[in-house]
């Protein structure tokens, strides 16, 4: 992994020159998944340029395996910017981050939410705030979908599943396991991950109101398919 990124960060800052949208992050990402034995199997149609993902959390794996399927950045809590080497990667995805607690900064981090889907094509966050078990779902908060309240014209929203199946239990990172042990016990697996990315189709009509039911709808999509994967 440290091989991969010492090739990558090199090609990013080059490509940069370029100023269009930088691929090497995503290579980067996908790499990653790869070298924590994670097999990433894609279901639904491609993420188009202007799409919100809502997705479940389960995993520090959840985000190099969107990244590999979509190429989305992500909107992260600020507490991950205190930590420098996390927030120098972060921040090569275009990564948004969001002071969940400072409501008067909330304004601003709409309009910074807002340009970044502009900017990246598509952007990502777990509307559970935290990991979960991947075999339910935790409640979704609405208040971390306030930029798209109003929505903006001409933005997508579809809800993503990340199915890990029969060793979702195995996989998730929950409880008190602190997040370096949870990264060595995924590598130390003896077999790969499999994770199937479930697209689900966008969002329309009613349920585009506003941020409550646009959050209670992705969830609503999201337990279904996760119901069909678990009886499946």
């Amino acid at each position: 992994m440290l091989l991969l990124l010492l090739v990558c960060v090199p090609l990013f800052y080059i490509w940069r020159l370029a100023r269009g949208r930088n691929p090497w992050p995503r290579i980067f990402l996908a790499g990653i998944a790869r070298l924590a034995g994670v097999r990433v199997i894609v279901s639904g149609q491609p993420v188009v340029r202007g799409t919100f993902l809502l997705a479940n959390h389960v995993s520090w794996i959840d985000i190099p395996a969107i990244a590999n399927a979509t190429g989305a950045a992500f909107v992260a809590h600020d507490g991950l910017a205190g930590v420098p080497l996390l927030r120098w990667l972060c921040e090569m995805n275009e990564t948004v981050f969001v002071a969940r607690h400072d409501r008067s900064t909330i304004a601003r981090q709409i309009a910074q939410v807002r340009e970044a889907i502009r900017d990246t094509g598509s952007l990502t966050i777990f509307p559970e705030g935290t990991t979960g078990d991947g075999t339910t779902l935790l409640p979704f908060k609405s208040s971390l979908l306030s930029a798209l309240d109003p929505l903006p014209e001409g933005i997508v929203v579809r809800p993503v599943l990340l199915d890990y199946g029969a060793e979702a239990a195995d996989i998730a990172w929950v409880g008190e396991e602190p997040g370096l042990e949870n990264f060595q016990r995924i590598l130390a697996r003896g077999r790969p991950v499999t994770l199937t990315v479930h697209l689900l189709p966008p969002l329309t009509g009613e349920a585009l109101a506003n941020r409550k039911t646009i959050t209670a709808a992705a969830r609503d999509a999201l337990a279904a398919r996760l119901r069909d994967s678990v009886s499946g």
